[in-house]
């Protein structure tokens, strides 16, 4: 067996976060298994594999459901940590079954089709509103005044948020998804557990006003599942409601400002879509595949997996390489070049298994709207300046995305 340190998979180096996609050919090249010594992780890269494990029931986001971290090998998170793991472990993402199945079946009744349906108009207008005024402006950073403020307006309109504390989501969010990459140093901990005290008390007033005037809002239908008998206990309000806020923006902002930098370094594929905005749909499933905006799953082992002849024991940890089976050529062809008119595209940005995305919809109806908006409002939208990546590996980003309407 090839371990992976052999390879040039190294998260921490900027020049991989920057493209690692000519190392995860490496790594699919060498094998389906590989032990990843400096964050003790399984990392898998090939499609078929991740797609099948992330159904797998032998797996899981937790393992406390079944076992102590004493029995299950792990050492307990520091006490000074504890707020961050509180709000982090009650959000359905990370609970299995049966919590995960009786939270997710609430919180799915705010994300029917019907419902997400009904805010494509309010999507749309606001997308049309930002991009205006963008374009009045001359230009500006796409990111901050596009890609941000959509998906924060939506889910804090969904979850009742006011408009005047939309401001705080964002900087909270970020600093809480500092524990998602790997091996977080104590100074990210230390501003998601701040983070989390924060947003935890700011959810626990709201929760408190809404319970004393309900309004239409999924805050409100979560209180009212609680009085109706099902079992929602405020620390899961609290953490559904950072998840989904976290959750209903971080990839939809990343994915915007990924999928317009693919498009300005593939300019006669931004060509076809400012042709024809039919191909939006596609354009949307394939920048997502393209440049995964998630490039990285975690789950822990609870029960013993062989993988192509390898053992992998009960309690060790397997990273699923989202990045790497977006471009797996046993799936997709050419699979390095930018194609918006891409048919068969199953990848897997949104997850698969009992934990997709529950606002998968939703997230392709604010970037179609996006999109849409801007190759009609700004059809000679151009780049001013070569934009840096965040220097994270698991979320990928950029730091900005300056434009000008040309």
């Amino acid at each position: 067996m090839t371990a992976a340190s052999d390879l040039a998979f190294d998260p921490w180096d900027p020049a991989f976060v920057a493209d690692p996609y000519p190392a995860y050919a490496e790594l699919r090249a060498r094998g389906r298994v590989f032990h990843y010594e400096p964050s003790d992780q399984w990392l898998v890269p090939h499609h078929a594999d991740v797609s099948a494990l992330l159904r797998d029931r032998r797996l899981g986001r937790t393992y406390q459901h079944r076992f102590t971290h004493e029995d299950f090998g792990r050492t307990p998170p520091p006490p000074e940590h504890e707020p961050f793991h509180v709000l982090n472990d009650h959000g359905m993402l990370d609970l299995e079954p049966p919590d995960h199945t009786r939270i997710r079946r609430l919180v799915s009744k705010a994300f029917t089709p019907r419902t997400v349906e009904r805010l494509r108009p309010y999507v749309h207008r606001l997308a049309d509103e930002l991009v205006a005024a963008l374009v009045h402006a001359g230009g500006g950073d796409l990111l901050a005044d596009v890609a941000e403020p959509l998906p924060v307006a939506v889910i804090a309109e969904m979850l009742g948020i006011p408009e005047r504390d939309r401001d705080l989501l964002r900087p909270w969010s970020a600093a809480i998804c500092g524990m998602y990459e790997l091996n977080p140093s104590e100074q990210t901990a230390v501003r998601a557990v701040r983070a989390s005290v924060e947003f935890s008390q700011y959810l626990r007033e709201l929760i408190a006003a809404r319970r004393a005037e309900p309004g239409e809002d999924l805050i409100s239908g979560l209180i009212a599942a609680h009085d109706a008998g099902d079992r929602l206990t405020e620390q899961e309000m609290i953490s559904t409601a950072v998840l989904l806020l976290n959750a209903g923006h971080e990839a939809t902002v990343n994915a915007t400002a990924n999928g317009w930098w693919a498009l300005f370094r593939n300019p006669d594929q931004l060509a076809a879509v400012r042709a024809d905005h039919s191909l939006v749909p596609s354009a949307v499933e394939e920048l997502m595949r393209y440049d995964t905006p998630l490039q990285l799953f975690e789950r822990w082992v609870l029960d013993e997996i062989e993988i192509d002849g390898t053992t992998i024991p009960r309690g060790a940890e397997i990273a699923l390489l989202f990045g790497s089976a977006n471009h797996d050529p046993e799936v997709f062809s050419a699979p390095d070049r930018l194609d918006l008119t891409r048919r068969d595209n199953p990848h897997i940005s949104f997850s698969a298994g009992i934990h997709y995305c529950i606002g998968a919809p939703l997230a392709r109806i604010e970037l179609a709207a996006s999109m849409t908006a801007l190759l009609e409002q700004a059809p000679a939208l151009r780049l001013t300046a070569e934009p840096r990546r965040r220097p994270n590996f698991v979320m990928r980003g950029l730091e900005g995305l300056s434009v000008e309407v040309g």
